[in-house]
């Protein structure tokens, strides 16, 4: 079993960017291996059998961060283009965790991963 697992923060004022919207999907088969959203401090632990992964699949990781930022009471300019934050990778070990944390702002923001 693998494990896909996120921590989403406010890059703006630093506080944990709860309730965001996210899914996953293998972008070879389309399968949806889930849709769900973030917790309230931000964070995102979904198990992902083993016997679904595809080694040479690639997936896409969406967080609907458009509808977030227009909850939060922030000075704009008229200008914010972002809706989603997609992330593609690949998952080449079936057991192995995929931690991918994001740092968010209204028109940027900054991913890495996190294997342990």
């Amino acid at each position: 079993m693998a494990v896909v697992s996120s921590h989403t923060l406010n890059g703006v004022d630093g506080t944990h960017a709860g309730g965001i919207a996210v899914s996953l999907r293998n972008l070879s088969s389309g399968e949806m291996l889930f849709d769900t959203a973030m917790d309230d401090g931000g964070r995102l632990v979904q198990d992902i059998a083993g016997n679904v992964i595809d080694p040479a699949a690639k997936y896409e990781l969406v967080f609907a961060t458009g509808a977030y930022w227009q909850a939060r009471d922030i000075a704009r300019s008229g200008a914010q283009i972002m809706d989603e934050v997609v992330v593609r990778f690949v998952m080449t070990d079936a057991a192995a965790r995929y931690h991918i944390p994001v740092i968010l702002s209204p028109n940027s923001y900054s991913i890495w991963w996190s294997g342990e």
